[in-house]
């Protein structure tokens, strides 16, 4: 017996067919984001970076992977040349590692403040080294994530005023040239130990002393292995909220829009929580025991840029850019 179908069935069996394509679309998986970096869970960024996979739960599976437990320090810029990772905070020393032109950008006493930082970041200079790591390392840089301003950090009770007074002192640096030269820049014997490893180094004395913010310092419990933090102010500490080029460009554009306006919350809250708590910090330090005091900071920018400018670092360097991130305002 011939079936018989009426216009209405019709109509409803052509819309139910229209929304198949809908229907399946839905059900395809979502793209998944992971995020790698060796900062605590405890850390400010941590938070930040939650509010980051919060906001975009909708449309994205953003998995966080913090304390180093997925790559340690100083291979995640590799992780994610090799496709094994979709997102890294990477530091600017690692990326000078393998565009040697960035090491001017992890140098001693180079931004004044992170507002400084920030704006020269978001100008013209900080457009071009951008587009560096994009074309020669497959990073497309989401911005600089601040996370304070370093400082000496010793266990050794020995009055330090000067980078003379630093002689001779084992100063924990990550590993990699470009931190290393910093070590020597401020007068001290760098090194290298992995940061998972830092608080047993310091506990066992393997190392002298460790430079960090002083929140970071604290979520680390640094100051249960030390005595005193000289507050050099060496270093406007920032890493890049990077995420891979290729996932990037096969993104659709309200989704990058949407990644952007995410990486921007998390960085502002970041920045502005670690500015709140570098003032905090001071008087909690000094309240643990330890002394607390600003040596000679004219002293120690002096000798870190005669350093830096006597390398051969500073050969690869663009022509003038000292002058212009100075002239940034």
């Amino acid at each position: 017996m011939p079936i018989t179908i009426g216009r209405r069935g019709a109509m409803l069996a052509g819309a139910a067919a229209l929304a198949l394509p809908s229907l399946h679309a839905r059900a395809q998986p979502r793209r998944r984001i992971r995020f790698t970096a060796v900062f605590s869970d405890q850390d400010i960024r941590a938070e930040a970076m939650r509010g980051f996979q919060q906001e975009l739960q909708s449309q994205f599976d953003v998995e966080l992977h913090l304390n180093a437990t997925l790559f340690r320090q100083g291979t995640e810029l590799v992780a994610i040349q090799r496709n094994n990772i979709e997102m890294a905070n990477l530091s600017p020393q690692d990326l000078s590692r393998q565009i040697p032109a960035w090491s001017v950008m992890a140098s001693a006493y180079l931004f004044r403040d992170a507002n400084h930082m920030r704006k020269v970041f978001a100008g013209e200079i900080g457009q071009e080294f951008n587009r560096m790591a994009r074309d020669q390392l497959n990073v497309h840089v989401l911005g600089p994530l601040y996370f304070g301003t370093r400082h000496v950090n010793l266990k050794p009770r020995k009055r330090v005023t000067t980078p003379a007074d630093m002689a001779g002192m084992k100063l924990r640096m990550p590993p990699g040239e470009t931190w290393q030269f910093l070590g020597e820049a401020l007068g001290a014997n760098p090194t290298p130990v992995a940061f998972a490893e830092l608080y047993t180094a310091l506990q066992s004395g393997t190392v002298d002393g460790q430079d960090n913010p002083l929140p970071t310092s604290r979520t680390m419990r640094f100051h249960e292995v030390t005595t005193q933090f000289v507050l050099t102010s060496h270093l406007v500490a920032y890493d890049l909220l990077s995420i891979s080029a290729r996932l990037w460009d096969g993104l659709t554009q309200p989704q990058r829009d949407a990644i952007q306006a995410a990486a921007n919350k998390a960085i502002d809250q970041s920045t502005q929580r670690h500015l709140a708590q570098e003032q905090e910090m001071q008087s909690f330090f000094r309240a643990q025991g330890l002394e607390v005091y600003e040596p000679d900071v004219a002293a120690f920018r002096a000798e870190a840029q005669r350093r830096y400018l006597a390398s051969p670092q500073s050969q690869v360097w663009p022509a003038g850019i000292l002058d212009r991130i100075a002239a940034v305002r």
